[in-house]
């Protein structure tokens, strides 16, 4: 028998539950697929959530051939005997046929660039599905022809629906008297993952007694997976669960535990270049101000492992990861970004100050642009008090120093030449 997150994949638009911002009511997706044509597109998104299951309703409503590829187990080869099979099919339907390549990041170049010619020339119609980010894994010619969609994790009551529907539409589940009493454990565990709940579900029911009713508590969920770690994942790969206590051990300033999940996913065959990455963005995202030489060991970290290699590339991540976590710790500089972000679209374009704008044009010196701007080095210390943001925000605080011996020195520092603004 199949497994139960097969057998409930949605074969229409109608049935297909989350990304209302895609396939919703006049979303973009569903107006072209509606429309009949669509062009080239990667899916990026966590597991789970329906990616492989919108390229397959799409290829279904469109009726045309569908080829799948899987970038683990395919070649450059793979990729060249699907095209040409493609070029055969093209002349038996109006649209493209449509080639969906699932983890597309783990693609390599010389895949990827087989692929350019095709899609350029309309021979196939690219839909890839990755869980990276596209701008770090796909070859900026292939991004460049292919549309980027987000997938977000399925919200709670996207997950509850699908429960329900489960219950009620299995033919399986339907032979068996099930309860759902409670919900907490099932959706903490299933991280907005479809298929996880539904592995979730099917590894409780079938541990029970077919003879028996079945009350299902947060007690009882949490007590099979206990007993079954790994169970609720069929891949065996607790992939985005690992690197998130790996990170928050990280953040968390417990060397021990971040080597520990490192090592984890050494042992595990997690990608390095992944691991390495999340090392840069935890440097600069939870270590910040507070020692920035942690973004540069990151970084030569990240260098080192592209050199080095496989199995000694190990080494380098262990040495950063214990840094890291050893670190003293600020988010000052995340914060102060979302922030700004904010400010921005609360405020909308804002005009720079007349002083601050450049005055190329013997016009715009007419109109006062640049007049009056003191340049800081003209200045004992190389610094002048004058206004640099728009006139409404003029006395806006963004930035917030931290309790690090660090960023009290940028504090005193500023202090002394603002005076109160940074008090």
């Amino acid at each position: 028998m199949q497994p139960l997150a097969e057998r409930l994949r949605p074969q229409t638009l109608d049935d297909y539950i989350g990304q209302k911002h895609l396939v919703g009511p006049g979303a973009v997706l569903r107006q072209m697929i509606e429309a009949g044509r669509i062009s080239s597109f990667i899916l990026w998104g966590p597991p789970g959530v329906g990616k492989t299951t919108l390229a397959q309703i799409i290829a279904h409503k469109l009726e045309t051939p569908f080829y799948t590829l899987s970038a683990v187990t395919s070649g450059v080869k793979d990729v060249r005997d699907v095209i040409e099979r493609a070029k055969s099919n093209r002349f038996f339907s109006s649209n493209s046929p449509i080639l969906f390549i699932d983890e597309i990041h783990r693609f390599s170049k010389s895949q990827q660039d087989s692929l350019l010619g095709a899609v350029e020339q309309g021979t196939v119609t690219l839909i890839g599905a990755t869980t990276e980010n596209p701008s770090f894994e796909v070859i900026r010619p292939l991004l460049s022809r292919c549309q980027l969609y987000v997938l977000k994790s399925l919200e709670k009551d996207d997950l509850l629906e699908l429960l329900k529907r489960a219950l009620s539409t299995d033919a399986y589940l339907r032979e068996r008297s099930i309860e759902l009493k409670e919900t907490t454990a099932m959706l903490r565990y299933s991280g907005g993952d479809a298929r996880k709940l539904l592995n979730i579900l099917e590894l409780v029911v079938e541990a029970e007694p077919a003879d028996r009713p079945i009350v299902i508590t947060d007690a009882l969920v949490s007590e099979r997976l206990q007993q079954n770690p790994l169970a609720y994942d069929k891949d065996g790969e607790m992939h985005y669960d690992i690197i998130s206590a790996y990170i928050k051990s990280i953040r968390g300033s417990d060397p021990d535990a971040a080597i520990y999940w490192l090592a984890r996913m050494v042992e595990g065959g997690e990608d390095p270049a992944f691991i390495a990455r999340r090392l840069v963005i935890s440097a600069s995202e939870d270590i910040g101000l507070a020692n920035p030489n942690a973004l540069l060991l990151a970084n030569a970290c990240f260098e080192t492992l592209m050199k080095v290699g496989w199995p000694e590339g190990r080494i380098p991540l262990a040495e950063t990861t214990i840094y890291l976590a050893t670190s003293p710790k600020s988010n000052s500089a995340y914060k102060a970004i979302n922030e700004a972000l904010e400010l921005v679209r609360r405020t909308g374009n804002l005009p720079v100050p007349l002083h601050l704008r450049n005055a190329p044009t013997k016009l715009m010196k007419q109109l006062g642009y640049g007049e009056e701007y003191k340049y800081a080095h003209d200045y004992a210390g190389h610094f002048v008090r004058q206004q640099y943001l728009p006139d409404e925000l003029q006395n806006q605080r963004i930035w917030h120093p931290q309790e690090n011996s660090a960023e009290q020195k940028h504090k005193e520092r500023m202090e002394a030449l603002w005076g109160k603004r940074f008090e």
